[in-house]
């Protein structure tokens, strides 16, 4: 499937309304995201056909999306199950189908804080719940287990990040700005930007109304 630069320009139809692509959106459920896009238009991709996203494919080819065309990209843990050697090409693609005045939002499990779990001898203990059951250090470093036992392959980890190496990828993917935030869930949250803003009041503002 292709998104058209003219099937993107009705997803903006409504007083201009705004575009995010949902960069490995899983199944459909708009409660989870941030309230901050409830009135945006959204266009789910996703490797899974079995999720039923608007575009089937990786994240690591967008090209059915026009460039400069999108507001902003939301990949909650989703770069974790490419390879290394593929997150710069998906990180790419993000920058390339944002508008200069967007800004992309990515989550990804924090391997510095989970390694801390790992010291201690509990890589087995919950660490949060999520809607789909606990979470411990071992789904966080190599995919969430229950899913990976019930067939579903592609969500086994095969990459990890820390700090640095998050924000060197994004720096090189050609974002100008990146703001990182730590949460107490073990992830950390990326936002980057393809051009400075202003002050750093707009940054905070921004990843405030995101939720972070």
């Amino acid at each position: 499937m292709r998104v058209t630069g003219k099937a993107v320009r009705r997803k903006r139809n409504r007083k201009s309304q705004k575009v995010f692509v949902n960069a490995g959106c899983g199944a459909s459920d708009r409660s989870s995201m941030p309230a901050f896009f409830a009135d945006w238009r959204e266009i789910r991709v996703d490797i899974d056909p079995a999720t039923r996203p608007d575009l089937v494919t990786s994240i690591i080819d967008l090209s059915a999306i026009p460039g400069g065309t999108i507001d902003a990209v939301w990949s909650a843990h989703c770069i974790e199950h490419l390879y290394a050697h593929e997150v710069p090409m998906a990180l790419a693609e993000f920058r390339r189908v944002l508008r200069k005045s967007g800004f992309a939002c990515l989550i990804t499990p924090d391997l510095q804080a989970v390694a801390e779990w790992v010291l201690r001898d509990r890589m087995h203990e919950c660490i949060y719940q999520s809607p789909s059951g606990p979470v411990t250090a071992h789904d966080m470093i190599w995919g969430f287990g229950r899913a990976i036992e019930g067939g579903k392959i592609a969500m086994a980890h095969r990459c990890g990040f820390t700090p640095t190496p998050l924000i060197q990828r994004l720096n090189e993917a050609g974002f100008d700005e990146i703001m990182l935030r730590r949460k107490s869930s073990l992830e950390l949250v990326a936002l980057a930007l393809p051009r400075r803003t202003s002050s750093s009041k707009e940054r905070e503002s921004l990843m405030a109304r995101l939720g972070f």
